[in-house]
C-alpha cells in the first residue's frame, strides 16, 4: 500500500486556508464599505463557500502530472 506523503496530506488545509484568506478578503471589503458586522459574516460565508468550490473545480479540471500518478510493480515480485 502506499502511504500519502506529508505534503499530500496537508494539500487539502492548505486549499482551505486558501479559501479561508479569500473570504476573509471579502468580509473585510464588505465590512469596510458597510460598516454593518452581519452583512460582512454573510459575504464572509458566501465568498468562503464559493471560494471553496471554484478552487475544488480547478483542481478536477487539472491533469495529473506523471510523477503524481504511483507507479505499480508490474514485475511480479
Amino acid at each position: 500500500m502506499i502511504q500519502p506523503s506529508r505534503k499530500d496530506r496537508m494539500r487539502p488545509a492548505e486549499l482551505v486556508g486558501f479559501s479561508a484568506v479569500l473570504a476573509l478578503f471579502a468580509g473585510i471589503i464588505v465590512l469596510l464599505s458597510t460598516r454593518e458586522l452581519g452583512l460582512a459574516v454573510i459575504f464572509f460565508g458566501i465568498a468562503f463557500i464559493v471560494s471553496l468550490l471554484v478552487v475544488a473545480m480547478l483542481l478536477l479540471a487539472m491533469k495529473p502530472n506523471k510523477d503524481d500518478t504511483p507507479r505499480h510493480d508490474t514485475s511480479g515480485h
